[in-house]
């Protein structure tokens, strides 16, 4: 199992209403970028440990716009957090940089992957464990276990990154990101440019992760099927607010959530039409 950081009785973290310990708590955050554009209107999430909780929506929703203000990278793109609070085992963390994030086991896997395409795969992957301080041992163990858990990547570990597959490379970001030893994985758009067969052979790899390292994660997806069927909560947004959020297997059987998400109805399912018409019928925040 990866490594956890210690926790203080201080900053331990709270308990949900389920009991499982509450590691990442996001209270009515307001984003705005370049001063004017309100794109996050009052957003509340709680990520439990040992959890995969899903954020879903469509695109434009505010989904990576969450992520990227729990792990503080908005200030590249002129946003920022104006309202509301973030915490990490009960700490303020809207003032550490991505780095001290790391540091306290917070990592982000970015939307579109993002390797560095010069770089060979096995090199993409070390690059995970720069900051950590635990001797070449514990790091080419944690290498190994990547590739136990994604052996294409050690099929391909001398391969430069930019010549490899999509489903390569979105495996080498997740691996890379598991070089840090992180607690919790903020998981952006992971579906995104893949086939359907990678897509669940990816998100069956998260769920091991989860299931055997007890890794925590909040990952935006716009594959809402596939998100609710490996997440055990989810929370749903709709032009930067959380329009509904429950269990996963609560929101795979809300009728709403299966016609306006999922194409389904009593009827069976919809065509894409009439899938259409329904989101400009439906009023969500009435």
């Amino acid at each position: 199992m990866l490594d956890q950081p210690a926790q203080s009785g201080a900053d331990a973290p709270k308990a949900d209403a389920t009991g499982a310990e509450t590691l990442l708590e996001v209270t009515n955050i307001e984003v705005i970028y370049n001063h004017v554009i309100l794109v996050l209107k009052g957003v509340s999430l709680k990520v439990p440990k040992g959890g995969i909780t899903a954020l879903l929506g469509g695109n434009g929703a505010g989904k990576t716009t969450t992520l990227k203000a729990i792990s503080n990278l908005l200030h590249s793109e002129r946003g920022e957090v104006t309202k509301g609070t973030i915490l990490y085992r009960g700490e303020r963390i809207q003032d550490l940089t991505p780095s001290e994030l790391v540091d306290r086991g917070v990592i982000q896997v970015m939307e579109g992957r993002h390797c560095f395409e010069h770089l060979t795969v096995e090199e993409n992957l070390l690059t995970g464990a720069y900051t950590r301080r635990d001797g070449k041992a514990a790091i080419m163990a944690d290498l190994e276990m990547v590739y136990d858990y994604f052996p294409r990547l050690k099929e391909r570990r001398t391969s430069q990154a930019g010549y490899t597959s999509g489903g390569e490379q979105q495996m080498t970001a997740i691996g890379r990101a598991l070089m840090s030893r992180p607690e919790t994985i903020l998981l952006d758009e992971p579906s995104m440019g893949l086939a359907p067969q990678l897509v669940e052979q990816i998100f069956s790899i998260v769920k091991r992760l989860n299931e055997e390292q007890g890794v925590t994660f909040l990952l935006a997806e716009q594959n809402t099927n596939v998100a609710l069927r490996f997440a055990h909560y989810g929370y749903i947004l709709e032009s930067g607010r959380v329009v509904m959020d429950g269990p996963a297997a609560d929101l795979r059987e809300n009728p709403d959530v299966k016609e306006f998400y999922l194409g389904m109805s009593e009827e069976g399912r919809k065509s894409f039409r009439d899938v259409r018409s329904y989101r400009r019928r439906k009023r969500w925040l009435s």
